[in-house]
C-alpha cells in the first residue's frame, strides 16, 4: 500500500551543495533536498571529494533558477 501511495507522492530530487570556509576553500559536502540554513554552503551540480580543501572549479557552482510571479497583464482600453 505505501508503494502505491509513493507513486502518487511528488519528492523534491536530491541536491548537491559544499561548505566553503573563509578562503573559498571547501570544507564538508552534503546531498540533501534543502538548503542547509546554517554555513556558506553553495550549491553544485556533483561533487567530488577530491575538492575537499581546495577552491571550486570554475563550472561547479549552480546558477540559481529565478522563479517569477505572473504579472498581471493590462486590460485593453
Amino acid at each position: 500500500m505505501l508503494f502505491l501511495l509513493s507513486l502518487f507522492n511528488a519528492r523534491q530530487p536530491m541536491r548537491h551543495f559544499v561548505l566553503l570556509d573563509t578562503q573559498e576553500r571547501c570544507c564538508a559536502l552534503r546531498h540533501s533536498r534543502e538548503q542547509p540554513n546554517s554555513g556558506n554552503w553553495v550549491e553544485v551540480g556533483e561533487t567530488c571529494i577530491s575538492w575537499l580543501g581546495h577552491p571550486l572549479p570554475a563550472g561547479a557552482r549552480v546558477t540559481p533558477v529565478v522563479k517569477h510571479a505572473q504579472s498581471a497583464r493590462p486590460l485593453a482600453a
